[in-house]
């Protein structure tokens, strides 16, 4: 299970999220993505590190798992605690899911579980963070968003299943049983976007870019509802669209994008490589966000979007 992860003396506790880092062979493009993260970890100094899925393109790696560990190598050597959450490259082809958690779980700092093996996906867990009195004053959760649809009258991605949505609303009760009926400031990780990302967009102000239409899943399975109905959810952050990186509130949650870290797949010109960063402070239910990028600059006030309700994405 990894080292418990708890607040600081000053009440804040930091998170890098890292997305999309697509490691194939250790080539000059994956040797860019590797020297970003190794500086943004060093500017941040952040108590965890999360990958939202694409650590690896499985179909280009000649040995998948051997390019998982080397892509997370940072994370390992740098003694932070770490977790991963799959997306849609990580285990296509012969590259599978379980194989690959069984990778991440034994190395060093990962504070990643399998989780129950009946819900749909793989590494569905949930970790809390101590306050200064030792119980949990924060929680967070990591959830597999799925590939691709497996129906054939379904194009597209795959989609949160209910038995995740069920077991997301379960962790959820447990926690405010133990924090005095009450719930916990949360945030959740995962890969694929959910359809209300592109929701936040038409309906919200947003801050941030959109290059690139969202690529939700076409079903939409009720996992925001879930995430809503959990009481204490702050925000979600996910990747997957490389060059998006908005992020805007539906329902009091806010909806944000990582940044796009790894060189070795698809970009945009003048769109720099980089991750998000999220801190929370105990006892606060919100939470501060911004971005770092290759170059170590510091992106706090993103550009403004307003929506178009008559321009619907």
């Amino acid at each position: 299970m990894g080292k418990q992860l708890s607040f600081r003396k000053d009440g804040s506790f930091t998170i890098v999220q890292f997305t999309d880092v697509h490691w194939k062979n250790g080539d000059e493009k994956d040797a860019r993505t590797k020297a970003l993260m190794t500086r943004v970890i060093a500017d941040e100094k952040p108590d965890l590190i999360v990958f939202t899925g694409d650590v690896v393109e499985s179909l280009h790696c000649s040995d998948p798992y051997r390019s998982f560990k080397d892509a997370v190598d940072v994370a390992e050597r740098s003694g932070i605690p770490w977790a991963a959450v799959f997306g849609n490259h990580d285990s296509e082809g012969a590259t599978s899911r379980e194989e690959l958690m069984k990778v991440q779980t034994g190395l060093a700092g990962s504070i990643a579980e399998a989780g129950p093996p009946d819900i749909g996906g793989v590494g569905n867990f949930a970790r809390t963070v101590a306050g200064r009195d030792g119980f949990p004053a924060a929680a967070l959760y990591f959830i597999d968003s799925g590939a691709y649809s497996e129906l054939p009258n379904v194009p597209g991605y795959g989609w949160f299943r209910r038995g995740q949505s069920d077991w997301l609303l379960k962790e959820a009760r447990a926690l405010q049983a133990g924090h005095g009926g009450r719930p916990i400031p949360s945030l959740a990780f995962f890969h694929i976007p959910l359809p209300e990302y592109r929701e936040a967009w038409d309906e919200q102000i947003c801050r941030g870019r959109r290059y690139e239409k969202v690529q939700s899943p076409r079903l939409n399975t009720g996992m925001f509802t879930a995430l809503a109905q959990a009481g204490g959810v702050m925000g979600t952050f996910c990747g997957h669209d490389h060059i998006n990186d908005y992020e805007g509130t539906l329902h009091g949650i806010r909806l944000c994008y990582g940044r796009a870290t790894g060189y070795n797949t698809y970009g945009r010109w003048r769109f720099r490589r980089g991750a998000r960063v999220i801190r929370m402070r105990e006892g606060e239910e919100s939470f501060e966000t911004w971005l770092r990028l290759d170059n170590g600059a510091k992106v706090e006030k993103p550009r403004k979007h307003s929506p178009n309700r008559f321009s619907k994405a």
